[in-house]
């Protein structure tokens, strides 16, 4: 069965520091971008993580934990560009497009946000469409990428946990569901199968919209509260929120509701 495409549809994976979205950096970013004519575009970045310690930009190192997945470490990235440098280019990439990853709903997308939001390149991911592969496989035969890749395509995943490899097996994996399964076959229809009912507000799922379309705390002691009303009667919890380790796109989405309460 044929993915049907309203637009381009970019298959993305990212190789990084670590597993906290906060804090870990991207290390490796790679795409591989579907045109509805059916022609195809991909590229791989390798990145040098940075992070500022006493306000100078330092390169962050990559834990050995870490290097032991992807192959990546510190001398591998020394001389590429940052994240910032290659913000622009990756943002008209992905600009007007729909987004497909594996398990990204719930880690490459929010990561890339904080990314995005440390750069001063604007980007609305907000407003893509966003495949999650994984989902789709678990809802049906609950596996990793490389049980995933041997069981739709038959074929073993070589250089695992490298972005352009497992970018190219998510391609091919999702490609194989549609034959296989009686699942939508639009971006629109898959984004919804894929994403569930729950709408957040940020990509780390800490706030969520509830039936009337208001931010609600999805965490917490306030949790199923709107958050505007919170801040109302709670504005330390504001002051707590904004000095805590949350991503800076949740930040981002807190600091938007507390302000406008302020107008």
């Amino acid at each position: 069965m044929k993915l049907s495409l309203n637009r381009p549809l970019v298959f993305f994976d990212l190789e990084t520091t670590g597993i906290n979205i906060a804090s870990d950096r991207i290390v490796e970013l790679s795409y591989y971008k579907l045109f509805p004519n059916g022609s195809s575009e991909s590229k791989t970045y390798r990145v040098k993580p940075v992070e500022m310690i006493l306000g100078v930009e330092q390169q962050k190192h990559i834990p050995a934990e870490a290097s032991a997945v992807h192959g990546i470490y510190d001398e591998d990235v020394a001389d590429c560009p940052t994240f910032k440098q290659i913000a622009s280019e990756v943002a008209s990439v992905f600009s007007g497009c729909d987004l497909a990853g594996y398990n990204s709903n719930h880690f490459d997308l929010p990561l890339l946000a904080e990314e995005f939001a440390r750069t001063d390149v604007s980007i609305d991911l907000k407003r893509m469409k966003m495949v999650d592969v994984f989902t789709i496989f678990t809802k049906n035969e609950p596996r990793n990428l490389t049980a995933a890749y041997k069981f739709y395509c038959g074929k073993n995943l070589e250089d695992a946990h490298s972005a352009c490899a497992d970018t190219m097996a998510t391609y091919e994996v999702l490609m194989a569901q549609l034959e296989r399964y009686e699942i939508p076959t639009t971006v629109d229809e898959l984004s919804e199968y894929t994403c569930g009912d729950k709408k957040f507000a940020d990509f780390a799922g800490r706030i969520i919209y509830d039936d009337k379309g208001v931010e609600c705390f999805n965490f917490g002691k306030y949790k199923g509260q709107r958050v505007a009303d919170v801040f109302r009667r709670d504005t330390g919890y504001y002051g707590w929120l904004m000095d805590g380790e949350f991503p800076e796109y949740t930040k981002r989405v807190f600091m938007k509701i507390f302000l406008d309460l302020r107008k």
